[in-house]
């Protein structure tokens, strides 16, 4: 069926990889030649996918320039586990420490640890409080480098601010410190935008591709990566909000899959919709979830047979010369961003600091 909606202004609000190409592929129907991608969940609650984008043409047709991400999505994070927060920072720390190796950087090369963001406002604050927790090493090295044992990497951290802060571009500071530092490489982390509910909060991403600090909220700045600073940059960021348009959308398609769910359930075992003895839905709803085009229209008339692509036009046309195009967090975004701050930390003292373990990792965060 055929819509009458221009398509050319609509963009997928999202900084993951993982959800460019899945948007890519839903939208071509195929896999994106010159894209790998390499799923792992044989670790119960953990889901790390990594993707190659081998090329530029490759990297066009995902949105995304090439080179490797990783993905680390956690949905039990929303439930403030420690154990599974202790088990999530062991993960990422193996998985970051594999990247610095695939990246060829080695237990001699120093690091500078950037953390972006605004620490006034708590969903952008993920750098800032990420940098006050790491194990910095350099004045150490510098000032008495008889007192630092073996195990540990020079390590130097900063947390520039915003440009409504200091009224400095964020990669002016970066571009002096580095000039001035010599860091051998760079670790970037910044708060992140998703395109779906289920990943706020509970997605970290690391890749080698740099970062545009303010691109969470649709402020790009100058880059930060390896052609702007001439060494390898790496970037770890968390989704922290959603745009309300993108929460219409998903409430949209989640209706639509309970619909779904209940007329499945309904085949099965009853003569009506029963809806109060669906199955309670452990991932988010995909296109076999959904009723027939038919059922759609029924229930939501032209609005429930519109692609994806198409309801989240519609619904940013309709939301945006109100200004009601709102950037949304979770309320309660204070915890959770303690809780993966403070993952990230860890799993950084414990990658970049062989004499930092599991069992001491505790010592070195708040």
């Amino acid at each position: 069926m055929q819509h009458n909606i221009d398509l050319a202004g609509y963009t997928i609000r999202t900084d993951l990889a993982l959800e460019a190409h899945e948007e890519a592929s839903r939208q071509t129907g195929s896999e994106i030649p010159g894209v790998e991608m390499e799923v792992d969940d044989r670790e119960p609650g953990i889901k790390v996918t990594r993707i190659t984008v081998k090329d530029e043409e490759a990297g066009r047709r995902i949105g995304k320039l090439p080179g490797h991400y990783i993905t680390i999505e956690v949905p039990g994070l929303r439930d403030n586990d420690t154990m599974l927060e202790d088990q999530v920072a062991r993960r990422f720390s193996r998985e970051f420490a594999q990247f610095l190796q695939k990246l060829g950087i080695t237990e001699e090369m120093t690091a500078l640890v950037v953390g972006l963001g605004n620490w006034n406002v708590t969903p952008d604050a993920l750098g800032p409080m990420v940098v006050e927790n790491l194990l910095v090493t350099r004045h150490l090295f510098t000032l008495a480098p008889e007192s630092v044992e073996d195990g540990y990497r020079e390590v130097s951290a900063l947390s520039p601010g915003v440009l409504g802060i200091t009224g400095i571009e964020t990669s002016e500071i970066v571009f002096g410190v580095v000039e001035k530092s010599r860091p051998d490489f760079v670790i970037a982390v910044d708060a992140l935008a998703s395109r779906a509910l289920h990943r706020v909060n509970t997605t970290i991403q690391i890749s080698d591709t740099g970062i545009h600090p303010g691109s969470g909220v649709g402020n790009k700045r100058k880059a930060i990566d390896r052609h702007t600073l001439g060494i390898p940059v790496i970037a770890i960021g968390v989704p922290t909000v959603v745009f309300a348009s993108t929460i219409v959308n998903d409430a949209i398609t989640y209706l639509l899959g309970h619909f779904g769910q209940s007329m499945q359930e309904q085949n099965r075992a009853f003569n009506r919709l029963a809806i109060s003895s669906v199955p309670e839905r452990k991932e988010p709803y995909t296109e076999e979830d959904l009723p027939d085009m038919e059922a759609r229209k029924t229930f939501l008339g032209l609005v429930g047979q519109l692609a994806d692509a198409e309801k989240g036009q519609l619904i940013r046309e309709v939301l945006q010369p109100l200004g009601q195009e709102l950037v949304v967090t979770p309320k309660e975004v204070d915890d959770f961003m303690e809780g993966i701050s403070n993952i990230i930390a860890t799993g950084l003292n414990t990658a970049l600091h062989r004499a930092v373990s599991r069992e001491n990792a505790a010592a070195y965060t708040h």
